[in-house]
């Protein structure tokens, strides 16, 4: 099939019509390219669209949920990985596709990014890295290069960026791939793969803002930036022939793990064979005997079974909690303050 035909039956059947086109993104931008590799991947796996949800948060790739005539949730600022645990938990057969902007995904979304990798849960994150918060006027983000100008960064910005795939690897995904919206067929592959793996699947598309980003650091249109992206594009075996000072600036493409690793929901599914065959656990070794979930007596009280503290040798005598007398102060049980040598008399007045 000719592309062209390809690409209008795609988008009369994943796309909803009924919505309002063109969409919200400025001209140029390369989130619609995302969208497009998204449901290309989807049309190439033959699965059926009541079958694949789309999760986003807030910001400009978290408009692209209302476009696709998938199962989609528009959530709230950071929690679409949060969601969409939620939805794989109780739908584990679905393709869960969790959209987010780097924002989205790494500074308010930050710990649920984290450990929605560790626990390998079968999502695929999409985070649509642009550097910058582009919706809300241009301020630096988690991943915004060091000495890039910003609305909150006039003079340039000085924090390290959060590398999105490697932050991935480290913390535990099973499959983590990084492209750009220039080289959008090996997108388009990277997302299939995720899709179809088993376990979290990060792929971070890289793209731009020319509407703010580009704007402020006068990197020119958005064909501009895409050529940028054209330059700064290599991929991992190239990167590896490169030394520190060449790959600077580079954006590193490739498939950075693929490994196979135990998925979520089905040790969650184990558990509950296990909790409806056996509903209760066998006694702990480390506690006191069987069914018999009370600690000892302690060494260090009383008695067997007593569970009051022994006598204190510094207070009064056993069983006695109150304070000895005070050599400082009057007599045994009085805990009024004896008189002070500055004030005039015993009195306190």
């Amino acid at each position: 099939m000719k592309r062209p035909q390809r690409e209008s039956r795609v988008h009369e059947k994943y796309l909803r019509h009924s919505k309002k086109f063109p969409n919200v993104w400025c001209a140029g931008c390369g989130i619609g390219i995302v969208m497009g590799a998204i449901v290309r991947a989807v049309d190439g796996l033959q699965l059926d669209k009541n079958d694949v949800a789309m999760i986003s948060g807030i910001g400009c790739t978290g408009r692209m949920p209302v476009y696709v005539d998938f199962n989609t949730m528009h959530t709230t600022h950071g929690r679409a990985l949060a969601f969409a645990t939620g939805l794989k938990m109780v739908r584990p057969e679905m393709k869960v596709i969790v959209v987010m902007g780097d924002g989205d995904a790494l500074a308010i979304g930050g710990n649920h990014f984290i450990h929605a990798a560790r626990r390998n849960i079968g999502l695929t994150a999409i985070v649509v890295n642009n550097f910058t918060y582009g919706m809300t006027g241009g301020q630096y983000s988690p991943t915004t290069p060091i000495g890039v100008r910003a609305a909150t960064a006039p003079y340039g910005h000085i924090e390290q960026p959060f590398p999105v795939a490697e932050l991935a690897v480290a913390a535990g995904a099973a499959f983590v791939a990084r492209s750009t919206v220039y080289h959008v067929r090996e997108l388009e592959r990277y997302i299939a793969q995720a899709v179809t793996k088993e376990g979290f699947a990060l792929v971070e598309a890289v793209t731009y803002c020319h509407t703010t980003l580009g704007r402020i650091n006068h990197w020119g249109t958005a064909p501009d930036m895409m050529r940028r992206l054209k330059e700064q594009g290599v991929t991992l075996k190239q990167a590896e022939k490169m030394s520190e000072e060449e790959k600077r600036g580079k954006i590193t493409r490739g498939v950075f793990v693929d490994r196979d690793i135990p998925e979520y929901t089905r040790l969650y599914d184990q558990i509950i064979e296990q909790a409806q065959e056996d509903p209760s656990p066998g006694p702990s070794p480390a506690r006191g005997g069987e069914e018999d979930l009370s600690p000892g007596p302690s060494p260090a009280r009383g008695g067997e079974e007593d569970p009051s503290p022994g006598p204190s040798p510094t207070r009064g005598g056993e069983g006695d909690l109150s304070p000895g007398p005070s050599p400082t102060r009057g007599g045994e049980g009085d805990l009024s303050p004896g008189p002070s040598p500055a004030r005039g008399g015993g009195g306190v007045a």
